[in-house]
């Protein structure tokens, strides 16, 4: 089936809020490729709910009087899709700031077509201008992960319908973090997951400040806390070694070093050695993966700074669980744009 061709038994969900023409042009690179599109929204004021019908997308408009997150668009989107059309096989969701590449959807229905024991199949995201900013290009190495089979998948991804329910669907408590953690359900109900080389989203990722990727990096700590949280009795270990790295090198260690600084006379700054030694790991498995020397070294470098924020997101999560407080949404975009860039040549 060539690109370009609607897949009678895909459905698409595009969740999103206040994205403006990075919607229009989603919603624009899906056109032609599906049987339908929902749009799911929470609560933009940019009239996004207006100009999505006008592109022809069912809409769905979530009730503001809940918390608002992605796992609930994702989910309302789909149970809308449902009613739409009860025998679709097969729920692609994206990002409202994604475009979608001609072939993809088609390349990954047939993976799934050809394998029933696929749950999910994903692609390469990559970032649609990587030169704007260091991280932005650093977050377009992150979504090079290998091709074959997954444990995980992002915002993006085919889902078979069947093990979408199986899973139990998006966990609306979890205001972040809410894909690995399906992929998590899906594996654990029998399922597999492959990434397929494949282009699969272009995403407009927006990092254009220190303060945003600093932000990022402590949802993406508050993720994996309330994830290992909420799965910490279960057989697999859902994120509890990445939580049990990140409090390591973003919180124990620092901790060594300055307090232990008068008492040692200065030596606990021998430590920051063990910061080198995961630099050169880190470069070493970016390169690995094809990453130029270049851009190794600033995944690297931002990488291993990250660790303190993630550590604070794990505290801000731990906090908000021990209060019993609903969890944090932790927002990071910062757009400077009007208008979404040109991809990059």
């Amino acid at each position: 089936m060539s690109a370009g061709t609607s897949l009678a038994d895909v459905g698409a969900v595009v969740i999103a809020r206040n994205e403006g023409e990075r919607l229009l042009a989603c919603l624009d690179s899906l056109r032609g490729e599906t049987a339908c599109i929902v749009y799911a929204d929470s609560a933009s004021s940019d009239g996004s709910p207006e100009r999505a019908r006008a592109r022809g997308a069912e809409v769905v408009v979530l009730d503001p009087s809940r918390p608002l997150n992605a796992a609930r668009g994702r989910n309302a989107g789909l149970a809308r899709l449902l009613e739409l059309h009860p025998g679709l096989e097969f729920v692609f969701f994206v990002d409202g700031d994604c475009r979608v590449v001609p072939g993809f959807l088609a390349a990954a229905r047939a993976e799934l077509a050809r394998d029933p024991a696929l749950g999910a199949v994903c692609g390469r995201r990559r970032e649609l201008a990587p030169e704007a900013s260091l991280f932005n290009r650093v977050a377009d190495c992150e979504w090079n992960t290998p091709v074959g089979e997954a444990e995980t998948f992002g915002g993006d991804v085919l889902l078979r319908v069947r093990a979408a329910r199986e899973a139990g669907g998006y966990d609306e408590a979890m205001n972040q973090g809410e894909d690995p953690e399906l992929a998590f359900r899906v594996r654990r109900a029998g399922w597999r997951i492959r990434r397929i080389e494949h282009d699969m989203t272009l995403h407009d990722v927006a990092l254009l400040r220190l303060s945003a990727w600093r932000r990022r990096h402590q949802r993406g700590g508050y993720a994996y806390a309330h994830g290992a949280a909420l799965h910490w009795r279960e057989p697999g270990g859902f994120h509890q070694r990445a939580l049990l790295s990140i409090l390591g090198w973003g919180l124990f260690l620092p901790l060594v070093i300055v307090l232990g600084f008068l008492p040692s006379n200065g030596f606990s700054l021998l430590f920051l050695a063990a910061y080198a030694r995961l630099w050169l790991r880190v470069h070493a498995s970016r390169r690995a993966r094809g990453d130029s020397s270049e851009h190794a070294a600033i995944y690297a470098t931002l990488i291993t700074l990250g660790k303190v924020d993630e550590a604070i997101g794990v505290l801000r999560c731990a906090w908000a669980l021990l209060r019993k407080r609903q969890a944090l949404t932790v927002e990071y975009k910062d757009y400077q744009r009007s208008e979404p860039p040109r991809a990059a040549a």
